[in-house]
């Protein structure tokens, strides 16, 4: 029997809940998926158990899931499980939505008061052997890379202080490190943010806390091999509304914006803070490196800007046009000079606008050349009902940074295309494969392809194909079947 959904695009087409947890061996696959590729591509999506309590809600309040695909050459297997987080535990015993407003405990339910409120839906983080499925509101949660059980809250046995925990950690493939950092890390609407560090043998060393210019969604940040980034834009929380019930984000165009830089290694009172232009917004960064040119330290940074908040429920919360079709934006490199910060920084536009940007993951915290990323191109089609924006992105594009070059593959009016992962390969000058799962909205179908990461215009070398749709992807993450087993091993 069909649930009576909010009337929203968060809840309608590709975006309908669907609520079902199920496995499969052996998709069909059409074309031939390289021998080389072997490993597990985790998805985490949002996806509501229960109609929720509020009339205006988000995708993103949506229940975490987290998904599987184990790949072997031509054999692909398929599971997805609810992250059975403590909130998920006690709307599941109640039968009942019991939490809010999105991001406002002041609109729980009195009988969840105090309980753990994140959906650990937004990122599958792999480190140390370890898969967290994350979400910036609070800790991760533990999850079995084998059964996708979840195993508990997870809190670095013990040492972790701050209360949250960003869905963007950069892993550094030189040392193995993974550094993360935590806003409102001591509750909502402060302006505590925490910077923390974690060895290769995910033993969290280091935990610092400073103070951001304001309370800021601090989705993203970049790492160096010196530096540590953290980008601020104005979209702010209001504890009084929040308390009144309404919405805990808006937009504030009239504010700057900072990037806070430090020492990668150094102590957060060495932080320094550069004003930027006013009202602009970034959730997903590329990735940054640093260099010595002609005398003067540079620290670089490409991610997708856009002149607002893309989000159309933190616009309405702002009052402007909840629409994002006239929102401007381009994937931009920005350079700044650690010797003469007070110059701020310079921007240069590379690509046209997008969002859910990706790069190898040997280059993340250096220098790369080649970046990837999803966007909407109107003369592909109109837009269709698809993801938290409620556009779908319908054309892939790869940037070189080096060669200045553009490519791009449109998917045509009727698909909309999720965050890609890269895969690397063993080949000598190979760049390797993407896989992304694409969604076709005449047919309300799913199916993960695969493409040659220097070659995209070329289409799909290989598709799986899904006997039920998928819900939109927020992030995924690739692991490689050589780590999987490992971490199996040490588990023995």
């Amino acid at each position: 029997m069909a649930r009576n959904w909010p009337k929203s695009f968060d809840f309608e087409g590709f975006n309908e809940p669907i609520g079902v947890e199920w496995s499969r061996p052996n998709l069909e696959v059409e074309g031939e998926i390289p021998a080389e590729i072997k490993g597990d591509f985790f998805r985490a999506t949002a996806d509501p158990a229960h109609v929720p309590t509020v009339e205006y809600d988000t995708f993103l309040s949506g229940d975490g899931m987290v998904s599987r695909f184990r790949i072997d050459g031509n054999t692909v297997d398929f599971a997805i499980r609810y992250v059975e987080t403590a909130r998920y535990k006690a709307e599941r015993e109640a039968r009942k939505a019991l939490f809010g407003a999105y991001h406002n405990p002041f609109t729980d339910h009195p009988s969840v008061q105090g309980i753990d409120r994140t959906t650990a839906n937004t990122t599958p983080v792999w480190h140390a052997g370890r898969l967290l499925m994350t979400k910036e509101d609070s800790r991760p949660y533990e999850i079995d890379p084998e059964t996708l059980e979840t195993l508990r809250s997870y809190d670095f046995d013990g040492k972790l202080k701050s209360l949250t925990m960003s869905a963007h950690p950069r892993i550094d493939p030189r040392t193995g490190e993974m550094f993360f950092h935590g806003y409102e890390a001591d509750g909502v609407t402060s302006t505590k943010v925490a910077y923390c560090i974690v060895d290769k043998d995910g033993n969290l060393v280091s935990e610092q806390w400073f103070d951001a210019p304001y309370c800021s969604m601090l989705h993203d940040f970049i790492v160096t091999e010196h530096y540590a980034i953290f980008p601020v834009f104005p979209t702010i929380p209001d504890l009084e509304r929040m308390k009144a019930g309404g919405p805990a984000w808006s937009h504030h165009q009239d504010k700057p914006s900072w990037l806070g830089i430090m020492p990668r290694y150094g102590k957060v009172e060495e932080m320094k803070w550069i004003e930027g232009p006013k009202g602009i917004s970034a959730f997903h960064m590329l990735g940054g490196w640093d260099e010595k040119s002609s005398g003067s330290s540079l620290v670089h940074m490409v991610l997708n800007v856009t002149d607002t908040n893309t989000f159309p429920f933190i616009r309405a919360a702002s009052g402007m046009d909840p629409s994002p079709a006239d929102v401007r934006g381009d994937l931009v490199h920005w350079t700044l000079d650690t010797d003469n910060l007070e110059a701020g920084y310079t921007s240069k536009k590379i690509g046209p606008p997008g969002d859910m940007s990706r790069i190898a993951a040997c280059n993340q915290c250096a220098e790369f050349d080649y970046g990837y990323y999803a966007c909407y191109d109107p003369r592909v089609g109109p837009p269709i009902i698809h993801s938290v924006v409620g556009a779908g992105f319908n054309t892939l594009v790869r940037v070189g940074l080096k060669n200045n070059d553009v490519t791009t593959l449109g998917l045509g009016p009727d698909r909309a295309i999720n965050e890609p992962v890269h895969i690397p390969s063993h080949q000598p000058g190979h760049e390797g494969y993407l896989a992304a799962v694409v969604d076709t909205h005449s047919t309300m179908s799913s199916e993960l392809w695969f493409l040659e990461a220097s070659d995209i215009a070329r289409g799909a070398i290989a598709k799986v194909k899904l006997p039920f749709r998928l819900r939109p992807q927020v992030h995924g993450t690739w692991v490689p079947a050589d780590e999987v087993a490992r971490a199996k091993a040490r588990q023995r």
